[in-house]
């Protein structure tokens, strides 16, 4: 009768257990807390107008990025980067985790075997000739095979797979940030390049002005003060000289870090002008496509799991029933005068009931409140994400404005110190007026490449926050 009613136990479950369900929660996913439509006003006005762009989550990382030595470094970071090689283990490692969780639902067999060999001298136990007695014993087993019945195994192994989705998504963020990282790197390196041409470019400039002076100061043209006034340039420029090397050199080391190692120096830019601009894109009519971010993603499958937590920690108020079936088989031979063998399935329900454990209930609210401490993670990374991608087009709407101020700037300025020049060595206007046209002349032209530098940044920065790639 015992063996029979095990028998039917194991059937149910065999039948049940596939379509069980488990018993957490349903899941709807919290509704994004931030506004269906982007900002608008004045500072995104341009940015709203590329609406033919392709959006950036549809677009490849290698479409987007157009320059060619470009793209081999960044190809370069993401076989070398020893961050993303680290984001990859943590992804085996969870995918060896939700391995482990969901074996949890088959039964484990386990095998044992041992033998054993005893000599018997003669006359002894009533034969008169020596005897050698073997024995050889085998057991094969399902050791301690839980029946998940009310899904506590399963919500574990849902809460096991969404840990694991979580830390996919986190792996694809940490390409996403490497990738524009590395491009960041590389356009910061061209401007500091193009930085150093210029004061390379404003020595000379100011060396020759120098010259100039010092001869009109020996022939007794114009009095000395002009001279060191023309010194505070040359020196001036020297610093800057100095100071955009040091940068530059340490542009090289941070993208050597990024890409894992230095890359060759034919793909390092010399300047921005020498760098192709990415291709255009546009975010889209509505923010719900920040629902596609590696990070949001992420945060969504963090709260699943918890919600799956929650499922495991209800199921744990239910009975757990457990099967332990062993088939035992052994076999003798005394010195040839008999054989035997037996062989049988031997079974042993194990069934607990939570009658009273003090710790159920706490880890039941514990898992609640973990809950909604994901729902709140998931918001915040809504609502960040939000924020990020609005800057980024509020930046989008008015550099390009920037730019052609300063471009503006830049052609009066030259043209101002122009005529400044030529007013001194004519001797109709001092050298003051030749030292404030330079200065303006070198901070318009270092801040055109700024902006020019901002410019092509924020289109990389547009492209990561929208979950590019």
């Amino acid at each position: 009768m015992k063996r029979n009613l095990l028998l039917l136990l194991l059937l149910v479950g065999i039948v049940i257990v596939p379509g069980c369900s488990t018993r957490a929660p349903k899941y709807t996913r919290p509704k994004a807390p931030v506004p269906a439509d982007w900002p608008t006003g004045p500072a995104y006005q341009q940015a709203a107008t590329a609406t033919n762009a392709p959006q950036a989550v549809d677009l490849k990382w290698q479409e987007f990025f157009t320059d060619e030595n470009l793209q081999k470094t960044i190809a370069m970071a993401l076989q070398n980067n020893r961050d993303l090689r680290l984001a990859a283990l943590n992804l085996e490692r969870a995918r060896a985790l939700y391995g482990i969780q969901r074996a949890e639902l088959l039964p484990a067999v386990s095998a044992t075997a041992s033998g054993s060999k005893q000599r018997i001298p003669a006359n002894v136990m009533g034969f008169p000739q020596p005897l050698t007695i073997k024995r050889y014993d085998v057991n094969l087993g399902l050791a301690a095979w839980e029946i998940d019945f009310f899904g506590r195994i399963r919500s574990l192994k849902d809460e096991a797979l969404q840990a694991y989705l979580a830390t996919e998504q986190a792996r694809r963020s940490a390409q996403l940030l490497l990738v524009s990282a590395v491009a960041q790197a590389y356009l910061t390196l061209a401007a500091d390049r193009e930085n150093l041409q210029l004061a390379e470019t404003t020595l000379q400039t100011q060396q020759s002005a120098y010259d100039l002076v010092k001869r009109r100061v020996d022939l007794g043209l114009v009095p000395e003060l002009d001279l060191h006034r023309a010194q505070t340039q040359v020196d001036a420029a020297r610093g800057d000289i100095a100071r955009y090397t040091q940068q530059v050199a340490q542009d090289e080391n941070a993208l050597n870090l990024l890409t894992g190692t230095p890359p060759p120096t034919a793909l390092l830019p010399t300047n921005l002008k020498g760098v192709t601009p990415p291709q255009e894109i546009t975010a889209g009519v509505s923010s719900e496509v920040l629902l596609r971010r590696p990070d949001v993603l992420q945060a969504e499958n963090l709260l699943k799991a918890a919600n799956a937590d929650i499922g495991a920690a209800r199921a744990a108020f239910f009975p757990r029933i457990s099967l332990i079936a062993a088939m035992g088989t052994a076999s003798s031979d005394l010195s040839g005068l008999f054989k035997a063998g037996a062989g049988a399935w031997n079974y042993a329900p194990q069934i607990v009931m939570p009658i009273f454990d003090a710790r159920l209930w706490p880890a039941h609210r514990a898992a609640k409140v973990q809950r909604e401490i994901a729902v709140t993670q998931y918001e915040k990374a809504i609502q960040t994400a939000f924020r990020e991608v609005a800057d980024a087009l509020a930046i989008r709407g008015t550099v390009d404005q920037q730019v052609a101020a300063q471009q503006s700037l830049v052609n009066a300025v030259a043209e101002t110190h122009r005529l400044a020049v030529s007013r001194y060595e004519k001797g109709i206007d001092s050298y003051l007026s030749v030292l404030d046209a330079q200065r303006s002349l070198y901070a318009a032209q270092e801040g055109l490449v700024s902006l020019q530098l901002a410019k092509l940044a924020s289109q990389v920065r547009l492209y990561a926050v929208l979950g590019g790639g």
